[in-house]
């Protein structure tokens, strides 16, 4: 990550970090998600959480509540499309990709990595 996206992750790192002493964060675990434009490699991913059309639907509508995601993305690059059609695209992708592993067909998977603190 760079820029607002890497200052928001040291922050929580911090946190946690500071927080490792608590009892209560031994049964805590810090997932790791990518955004829009990366996905882990498929041997990275620890936890992979399918979707259903209705979440799908659900997840850009949450998109679109968030106010830095409503109009274009700031550094665009060569990629013209939207920052929702980027995440389904993506989620879309690695659900297949699953699917040609072997597994269930979804319409959409998050993957996770976990963050060992």
């Amino acid at each position: 990550p760079h820029g607002t996206h890497k200052v928001c992750l040291d922050a929580i790192f911090e946190a946690v970090k500071a927080l490792k002493p608590k009892s209560f964060m031994d049964e805590c675990w810090l997932w790791l998600y990518r955004g829009a434009w990366q996905e882990w490699g498929i041997d990275e991913v620890e936890m992979a959480v399918p979707m259903s059309p209705d979440q799908v639907l659900a997840k850009r509508h949450g998109i679109f509540k968030h106010q830095s995601q409503k109009d274009g993305v700031v550094f665009q690059g060569t990629d013209a499309r939207e920052f929702w059609q980027r995440a389904e695209d993506r989620n879309a992708e690695t659900a297949a990709l699953y699917q040609e592993l072997g597994l269930a067909t979804y319409a959409a998977m998050e993957a996770f990595v976990r963050w060992h603190y």
